[in-house]
């Protein structure tokens, strides 16, 4: 019997359905953190650009020697600029550094004329026309009036005074503005590749039911054929063992019994009949050897791979030949494969039994030719002969000897066809690809 029972549709639906939805889950989580992190990088391309437009074209060009000379009335002028078009929004600070630390600038005035030790990033940033940024360090002292802030976001980028005097521009501006303009970013994006993904998995819908339907139909075709493997092998069994019950034994059983009276009058019993006793029970054995022959034959053919499929059907004749049917066997195929020859003598071995059986026939022929596409078997009968929806409802009854070999067939790219009419006698065909 089978091992496990053929699975329920609504489980599998469930299955397939539930591991999608999972997947999507996923991968929406997964594309989330992605678009997060693309937002966010986003975020801070903007933010430099910000600091560079505002480098460009308002603190570059308004760097003149006085105000880097911190004369009072240019000093002022400028700060002034720096309040009402730079400070505001994100950005909280400004400051302007020499080479060596010094702060030139700042929107913080207690900061102004103040040195500090310059890290390495920002004393290459002299060096390069390089826009960078980082989130700033406020434990830093020169960054003591910007912990109010929590955290924030540094940008810094070289510019230059008139007279040509390199500087360093720094604006701080507030992460959480630039994270919240990250975040706008994402979420734009965000429900359209969740929806994308939930119309992918409801899309796939129908196919998981096509795939829960056909995968159920097969296990549960996979559990017939298993039954009927098993089920044919019992009935195989008990026909052999009926076989050698009913005949093999029973012939042995007379023989031995006729050996034995003849053995107790021996002394007695004229020559003659002495010679006549062990003739019958020599011929008898032989006859019995003969069936045994042809029951092995049919278990398993020692002779086809030694002598060709012609003597492995000739021996199948003679057992259908036994029963009084006339045989003529023909082979014109040249030798095949080991499997090619198995599957011929097999579906030969199941016609030639349902001939003998059940067709009422008195003449059959056997024909095997062979060409360079394939091997064909050609079985036919004088029988009575059946509808061509018997085949159909044996199988459903259980009955399913061709089918299996019709199956096998298949599946190696052979075709196995039976063509019969009640009273016209019964004719099947294999062909075999070579």
């Amino acid at each position: 019997m089978p091992s496990s029972r053929t699975p329920r549709f609504r489980s599998l639906f469930v299955q397939f359905a539930a591991s999608g939805l999972v997947a999507v889950v996923v991968v929406a989580v997964a594309a989330t953190f992605v678009l997060r992190w693309a937002g966010q990088r986003e975020s801070v391309r903007d933010a430099r650009r910000i600091t560079e437009l505002i480098g460009r074209s308002v603190i570059e060009p308004n760097l003149t020697r006085a105000v880097v000379g911190r004369d009072a009335s240019a000093f002022a002028g400028f700060d002034k600029l720096v309040r009402t078009r730079v400070i505001g929004g994100p950005v909280v600070r400004v400051k302007l550094w020499r080479r060596d630390g010094t702060i030139v600038y700042s929107d913080k005035r207690q900061l102004i004329g103040s040195r500090y030790r310059l890290e390495g990033d920002e004393l290459r940033a002299f060096d390069s026309r390089r826009v960078d940024a980082g989130i700033s360090d406020l434990s830093r002292p020169e960054n003591r009036f910007e912990r109010s802030q929590h955290k924030l976001l540094e940008v810094y980028m070289p510019v230059r005074a008139a007279g040509g005097a390199p500087l360093l521009f720094e604006s701080y501006l507030r992460y959480s503005d630039v994270a919240a303009r990250g975040r706008r970013v994402w979420l734009t994006f965000a429900p359209a590749v969740v929806g994308a993904l939930l119309l992918l998995w409801v899309a796939q819908m129908p196919l998981a039911m096509s795939l829960a339907r056909r995968l159920r139909r097969e296990h549960g075709e996979r559990e017939t054929l298993l039954l009927s493997a098993l089920n044919a092998s019992d009935v195989e069994r008990r026909r052999i063992a009926g076989d050698l019950h009913d005949g093999v034994v029973q012939d042995l059983a007379g023989t031995s019994y006729d050996l034995a009276v003849a053995a107790d009058g021996a002394a007695a019993a004229p020559r003659d009949q002495l010679a006549s006793v062990l003739r019958r029970g020599a011929t008898a054995t032989r006859q019995s050897m003969r069936q045994l022959r042809s029951l092995l034959v049919e278990i398993y053919p020692p002779n086809l791979r030694e002598t060709g499929l012609e003597a492995a059907l000739n021996d199948l004749a003679a057992r259908v030949a036994a029963a009084g049917i006339d045989v003529h066997t023909e082979v014109s195929a040249p030798r095949a494969s080991d499997e090619t020859e198995r599957l011929v003598f097999r579906t030969a071995q199941e016609a030639l039994r349902n001939v003998r059986d059940h067709a009422g026939a008195t003449t059959c022929s056997i024909e095997v030719r062979g060409t360079s596409a394939g091997v064909e078997l050609v079985v036919r009968d004088d029988g009575r002969g059946f509808e061509p929806d018997l085949v159909a409802r044996r199988r459903a009854d259980g009955h399913l000897g061709l089918a299996l070999l019709a199956d096998r067939a298949e599946s190696v790219g052979g075709t196995l066809q039976i063509e019969s009419a009640s009273g016209a006698g019964t004719t099947l065909r294999l062909w075999l690809p070579t």
